[in-house]
């Protein structure tokens, strides 16, 4: 059995400049990272974090909002 697609995209960038990206499958899990994401890294200078269903090409959130 071949594991689904990693579809749902997580990036951080942080002063304007990529950081640490991240590929899941499962938009749940995806989403309790980007949670995660904020706690750890929320404090950098700049930080921006963005889920991205790629097969959809949509932006599921941004953190912070409106960012």
């Amino acid at each position: 059995m071949t594991d689904p697609p990693a579809r749902f995209h997580l990036t951080l960038t942080a002063v304007g400049r990529p950081a640490m990206h991240g590929w899941w499958a499962s938009e749940a899990t995806a989403r309790h990272k980007a949670t995660s994401w904020i706690g750890e890294y929320g404090s950098l200078p700049g930080a921006r974090i963005t889920l991205t269903d790629e097969a959809m090409g949509e932006t599921l959130t941004t953190w912070p909002d409106g960012a």
